[in-house]
């Protein structure tokens, strides 16, 4: 009862905060689209279906060319039909509000995963990115306390990624975007050649600086006269075509490939 006069206070003080916040976000959207010549997407953490929706409206009219919804939905927060459900609600809230490109970052816990994928390309979203990466606790057993995991990604990461975009890169009704555990220019091509239109990359940048963006485009410039390749669209889902018909094989001929004699 002691914090009970406080309560309403508390509630400005936590509103204060979090209008501050967005304003100095929008802000940043607004210079960066006067100081650069590169598209700008604005881009979202979504937890809930809850008050943040009036935001995404706010992001365009910062001067957004497209916006990416990182839908951040654990599993383990209810049951799994619900947490299916939540995606397509927040879709459809979020493309009534606004009329720039939306793209949706998932996880990969989807009761099937493939049917999902292919059901939410449905939705009218222009993008999916494959795949968000949740938070990874690790233990602290000196301490005996739950300590943070990984916070940057390994290159062992994307091999989930690379599977499901080439599964995925011919069945659905909007593009789809490479994420996780990219670090180089040869990773990038491998997702082109998956299927992928385009590729994030993160955790090699806090690594090596911006400067390994040059470094990476300069792999596929390379790659690509070596190859003799004038655009990314004459190769772009090469290998995943080989798959088509049967998805499964894509794993299955690689483990019998390399658990066998046979080469």
């Amino acid at each position: 009862m002691i914090y009970s006069g406080l309560s309403e206070t508390l509630d400005y003080i936590d509103l204060h905060i979090r209008e501050d916040n967005l304003g100095k976000y929008l802000e940043l959207i607004r210079k960066a689209k006067n100081e650069v010549s590169i598209p700008i997407i604005g881009s979202i953490n979504c937890t809930s279906q809850e008050d943040w929706m009036y935001f995404t409206k706010k992001i365009e009219e910062a001067g957004a060319d497209a916006l990416e919804l990182n839908l951040f939905l654990s599993p383990a927060d209810s049951e799994n039909k619900e947490f299916e459900k939540a995606y397509f609600k927040i879709i459809e809230k979020v493309l009534a509000q606004v009329s720039i490109p939306v793209a949706i970052k998932i996880s990969k816990y989807f009761t099937r995963l493939s049917l999902s994928v292919k059901a939410l390309s449905e939705t009218g979203v222009s993008g999916i990115v494959m795949f968000n990466r949740f938070y990874t606790p690790d233990i602290d057993i000196d301490k005996l306390t739950i300590a943070s995991g990984k916070m940057f990604t390994s290159t062992e990461e994307q091999l989930e990624t690379l599977r499901w975009i080439a599964i995925m890169s011919s069945k659905v009704d909007c593009d789809l975007a490479a994420s996780t555990g990219i670090h180089s220019g040869v990773d990038m091509i491998k997702m082109l050649l998956a299927g992928a239109t385009v590729t994030q990359v993160a955790s090699t940048l806090y690594i090596n600086g911006p400067d390994q963006a040059s470094r990476i485009l300069s792999k596929l410039e390379k790659w690509m006269d070596e190859k003799g390749f004038d655009t990314v669209k004459q190769f772009r889902g090469k290998v995943s075509q080989s798959y088509e018909g049967n998805p499964a094989a894509f794993e299955r001929m690689q483990f019998m490939k390399y658990f066998s004699e046979i080469r």
